[in-house]
């Protein structure tokens, strides 16, 4: 985390972080929901202990912890995008120090779980965590495009530096990736929506039809 960054209450975050040295920290199907789970449970401010719990070695039973209650949430989760080496959130301050101890709950946990189940030690991160303040509409309304469109670097590697080739591909990929809030803002069900609060975000998009076009705005830009 960047050291003289302060959070504050009402203002909004992009935080990302990455695997040690680029490394990978998704190998599988079953990481990814476990760090899910870990966005919704860690986001209390009571602790939720996932050891107390029978079951979660299935992706059923990961599933069922959406269902678990919680007490007040530390922060605001508007959007996020699980990578196969690094994480993007886009947060926003509700509680005094909301943010770093949720991250704290959040990367922690992962990182034990991960070294324990993959028989590893050392950190797993490059640092804990970077946070960057959205202090501008604009950027804060772009993130939404950049944070749901990284995917597509797992079909077209450069997508970054030049106008994607074949939209209607990178958009289905999309609607089928579901490690991100993709998902949630083009109307899919699932219990993974339980994580976002977007009512705490500028109303953007009234509807699936208003996400979809700024989606495809940015997709018709050179650089992002």
């Amino acid at each position: 985390m960047q050291r003289h960054l302060n959070f504050s209450i009402g203002e909004y975050y992009h935080a990302y972080t990455r695997g040690n040295d680029k490394r990978k920290i998704f190998l599988e199907e079953k990481d990814y929901i476990r760090f899910l789970v870990l966005l919704y449970t860690s986001n209390s401010t009571e602790t939720i202990h996932l050891s107390n719990f029978n079951g979660l070695g299935k992706i059923s039973g990961l599933l069922k912890m959406f269902n678990q209650k919680r007490k007040d949430t530390l922060v605001d989760i508007g959007a996020y995008c699980l990578m196969p080496n690094h994480i993007h959130l886009l947060l926003k301050e509700k509680v005094d120090g909301g943010i770093s101890l949720f991250t704290k709950k959040l990367f922690t946990g992962y990182s034990m779980y991960f070294n324990r189940k993959h028989q590893r030690t050392g950190k797993l991160y490059d640092s804990v965590f970077i946070a960057e303040h959205v202090d501008d509409d604009n950027y804060l309304k772009y993130l939404y495009a950049y944070i749901h469109l990284n995917p597509i670097s797992l079909v077209e590697r450069k997508w970054k530096e030049k106008i994607i080739n074949d939209k209607v591909q990178a958009k289905n990929f999309l609607s089928k990736y579901s490690y991100s809030s993709y998902l949630d803002y083009i109307g899919i069900i699932r219990e993974e929506k339980k994580i976002l609060n977007t009512g705490a975000f500028p109303e953007y998009f009234e509807t699936v039809s208003d996400f979809d076009s700024m989606i495809n705005e940015w997709m018709d830009f050179e650089v992002i």
